[in-house]
């Protein structure tokens, strides 16, 4: 256990070193420190509206005075705000379209411990009362209806201080749902990247009913006794690419979802077309990528390769339930080096709560799986499967994967209780798709110090 946590702050002070020699893309703006160019026409810094970077002074206002500046000028050619060296603490505020967000390499957005910073949201109509009975408070830094918004930095950092929030919330003390750090809804055309996100109050990035996203070069850290910690959940969003990033977590990695029960049926917006590629993942409690279990609205054509999980308790995890309808279908991993599992794959169709007045005969389409060129070493239990009696998954195709089980491994596991595949004298490879999804080819919009 030592030498797993000598190898986990050596790999934590690796990327943060790593972070450091990465550039981000306005016009000349200077700040205390340096110049910042990046391909908006107009600029400002925080302090330009009463910003106060000492970690105490509340800066909520000056965040939506200067949004509120920017907005009737991005539609001419684009705004940039500027968060320059030093600590700013800040609760909700809201972004704009054609903007980007830049923090300083030194920049550090504290998120305020006042409830009273965030406001309460209705509930996302895709998941209805019961996920959300006494609303949402908003996440901190939040945009809806949307159209190329980029939040990125020289590895500025943005902190959720969730300590005070974890604490209320085990105590049952909460009067709604626990803010998120970053959140965008029904947008399009969204960037986020080259930051390090701290301790969020629940999950870390959540797109929601959009499309064209890019999420990269993001260290996401989180204690990993803390539920509901997230790292990056596209939900309900479309043409999505998630890139090299580091996230130690209290819970899945990366969970894609698309709605809860009837509520998610009715809304019928899938996740799909997700390409997700040199993702590192510590989560010991949770998944690597996991499929659910808000999957009623339909997840399809999700690709991962080059993914790395260390003493993490399953590399893909679906999660369903009698009721959530829906799919989880064209799945598609390659290239996953796994050490010291729990699971290395993991499927449950009896997955907790349900939507009040929700079909109990709705169940989910399972099927066209496809796992190959896997590596797991240490590993407690291959695979476990929890699924409902007369419920059939198809297409599960699983090729050249090495799996080393931990000492003393006790199973009652029986491969011949699947329906395999016919024999024949050839080796089976897995499919991986060969085209390129169309959010492969979108450029970062960069900033260069």
């Amino acid at each position: 256990m030592q030498s797993f946590r000598l190898l986990v702050g050596i790999l934590i002070l690796s990327v943060l070193i790593l972070d450091e020699s990465r550039t981000c893309i306005a016009q000349g703006l200077k700040t205390a420190t340096t110049t910042v160019k990046c391909s908006r026409k107009h600029s400002a810094v925080l302090t330009e509206f009463g910003g106060v970077g000492d970690g105490v002074t509340s800066n909520t206002k000056a965040f939506k005075a200067a949004v509120d500046h920017l907005r009737p000028l991005a539609s001419d050619g684009g705004a940039q705000l500027i968060v320059p060296p030093g600590k700013w603490l800040t609760g909700s505020f809201n972004l704009t379209s054609n903007f980007t967000l830049f923090l300083h390499k030194d920049a550090v957005i504290l998120a305020s411990q006042e409830e009273s910073e965030f406001p309460i949201l209705q509930p996302l109509p895709s998941y209805g009362l019961e996920k959300n009975s006494t609303g949402r408070f908003s996440s901190l830094i939040m945009g809806t209806n949307l159209t190329d918004v980029v939040i990125t930095g020289n590895n500025g950092t943005i902190d959720g201080q969730g300590k005070s929030w974890w604490t209320k919330f085990k105590a049952h003390e909460l009067n709604a749902v626990r803010p998120l750090l970053i959140e965008i809804l029904f947008s399009r055309d969204i960037q986020i990247f080259n930051l390090t996100l701290l301790n969020s109050p629940s999950w870390f990035v959540h797109p929601v009913y959009s499309s064209n996203i890019i999420v990269q070069g993001l260290t996401i850290l989180a204690p990993v006794d803390v539920p509901n910690t997230d790292g990056i959940n596209p939900d309900s969003c479309t043409n999505t690419r998630i890139e090299d990033c580091f996230i130690v977590s209290g819970d899945d990695c990366i969970a894609i979802k698309s709605g809860f029960d009837q509520h998610g049926i009715k809304m019928a917006m899938p996740s799909e077309h997700i390409i997700i590629r040199r993702l590192t993942c510590i989560s010991p409690d949770s998944a690597t990528i996991a499929l659910g279990s808000e999957m009623s609205g339909g997840i399809k054509d999700v690709r991962a390769e080059d993914v790395t999980a260390i003493d993490t308790q399953a590399a893909l995890r679906i999660k369903t339930a009698p009721g959530r309808g829906g799919y989880i279908k064209d799945i598609f991993t390659r290239r996953f080096i796994l050490k010291t599992m729990q699971y290395v794959f993991r499927v449950n169709e009896f997955y907790k709560t349900h939507a009040e007045g929700y079909d109990p005969t709705l169940l989910s389409d399972v099927s066209n799986i496809n796992c190959r060129d896997m590596v797991a070493e240490n590993v407690t239990v291959p695979a476990e499967y929890e699924v409902l009696p007369g419920n059939t998954f198809t297409g599960i195709c699983i090729s050249n994967t090495t799996m080393t089980l931990f000492p003393d491994f006790k199973t009652s596991f029986k491969v011949e209780t699947w329906d395999l595949l016919p024999h024949n004298s050839k080796n089976i490879d897995c499919p991986y798709p060969q085209d390129k999804l169309p959010i492969e080819d979108v450029p970062l919009k960069t900033c260069s110090l």
